[in-house]
């Protein structure tokens, strides 16, 4: 992900803007509730991505990629599963660090776009 100078919007390598990313159960009032918690708790996860990634604590990050992997579509992100997925897959076949800190990042990223659904 890179920073685009002109916007400020985040965009992926293929260069699209990232917008809001939203849950696909977000209209489902009996999964309305979990899905912001989930989302909620997404801030203190980017951190100990961030944390784990800095650190080369792979086996670690791997683990926290399994689990917003399965969460992810879960509750109703897509994105984050796919990227999730890209990212334990690199450390599962021993990635160099550079590919493993970039689909971190995208991950993060992703992470940050989630748009955490109104209350009805």
């Amino acid at each position: 992900m890179r920073l685009h100078r002109d916007t400020g919007l985040k965009r992926s390598r293929e260069g699209a803007a990232m917008g809001p990313i939203r849950s696909a159960y977000e209209e489902d009032p009996d999964m309305l509730e979990i899905v912001r918690e989930f989302a909620h708790e997404l801030p203190a996860r980017i951190a100990k991505l961030e944390t784990l990634v800095a650190g080369c604590e792979h086996a670690a990050l791997q683990t926290l990629a399994h689990q917003l992997k399965g969460a992810g579509g879960g509750y109703g992100f897509g994105q984050i599963t796919e990227a999730a997925a890209l990212l334990e897959q690199a450390l599962k076949s021993g990635a160099a660090e550079p590919q493993i800190k970039d689909r971190a990042a995208e991950l993060c990223a992703i992470l940050r776009a989630v748009v955490v659904p109104e209350t009805r």
